[in-house]
């Protein structure tokens, strides 16, 4: 497209949950309830780390480093969009887009690195245990989580770079519910050649990654729980990454949901519906998932709620 036909744009329009007037009130409710759910549940696993010195050991401090992004992951997409269903309005400003796309690609990382820490966590605790105080001590831990907020910053701030120099067509129509960078980046008028190559690239090494680093090391606990003789060791053993696994396949399986949905139809609805379950639903499911399956959380939670009474 020639350049004289392109103006700096100053706004988007979502479109996704914008139709219906009849269905505004119901979403509105039940995106705000699953929000406040998200809130307090993901606060609550953070204030039972900080308060009990008993749950101050790596499992949990990643555990509370996940709530914490869960928290703010949640915080990049639903505040808008309930903005935006309440005031029956379907505007972000460019500004409010690239901003929103940044901390979204950077807390969605952070997500797989955290889920790939506590993996590595449950790997030593297992196939490892005389070793696990001296290989998981506090510096290795602090040092996964930093060198997580590194990569994840330098791979936000690259890809949002790179869509600043991209020009958009006026009344920009993205089919969704938040700025998603795949989307964005679709719907310029110049060239993306480089925008798609990076942003594969990315989650090829940042998604697979991870995923690959999770499975490796889930074969290698599932190879020592298989040699463990007693029932009983084997159940416990189980127990102890049970939840973490749990949560590890309902973000990936999300994900890939997400992405087999798109690629098998081009029904923007439907992937925007889909998107749901891992921008919303996991953050907010995440803290039953541990708190109901943790004796340790779930004492330390009704010790809380006893003293608040």
């Amino acid at each position: 497209m020639e350049p004289g036909n392109n103006t700096q744009i100053s706004e988007f329009l979502l479109m996704s949950f914008s139709e219906g007037s009849k269905l505004q009130p119901f979403l509105f409710g039940l995106f705000l309830s699953m929000y406040l759910i998200t809130l307090l549940g993901n606060l609550l696993i953070i204030l039972a780390v900080i308060s009990d010195s008993h749950l101050h050991t790596p499992m949990y401090f990643f555990l509370a480093n996940l709530s914490f992004v869960d928290i703010c992951f949640t915080s990049t997409t639903v505040p808008k969009m309930l903005v935006n269903i309440q005031m029956q309005s379907r505007v972000i400003t460019y500004e409010g887009c690239i901003t929103q796309m940044y901390f979204f690609v950077l807390l969605g990382a952070l997500d797989n690195f955290l889920l790939t820490a506590m993996a590595y966590d449950r790997f030593v605790a297992i196939c490892h245990p005389l070793h696990y105080t001296v290989i998981m001590n506090p510096r290795l831990c602090e040092l996964l989580v930093l060198v997580s907020w590194i990569i994840s910053i330098l791979n936000s701030l690259l890809e949002s770079l790179m869509v600043l120099r991209l020009s958009f067509c006026t009344d920009v129509e993205i089919p969704h519910f938040f700025c998603e960078l795949n989307q964005v980046i679709q719907h310029a008028c110049s060239d993306t050649f480089i925008n798609d190559t990076v942003m594969y690239f990315a989650a090829v090494l940042l998604g697979g990654g991870p995923l690959t680093g999770i499975l490796f090391s889930y074969c290698k606990v599932f190879s020592s729980i298989r040699v463990i003789s007693s029932v009983q060791g084997k159940c416990k053993a189980f127990s102890t990454c049970a939840s973490h696994l749990s949560v590890v396949s309902l973000f990936f399986c999300s994900i890939l949901g997400v992405y087999f949905s798109s690629a098998a139809t081009h029904n923007a609805y439907s992937v925007a519906v889909a998107s749901v379950m891992y921008t919303v639903v996991t953050p907010m499911l995440n803290p039953f998932i541990y708190s109901l399956r943790n004796k340790d959380i779930k004492g330390t939670l009704r010790k809380l709620l006893v003293r608040e009474a």
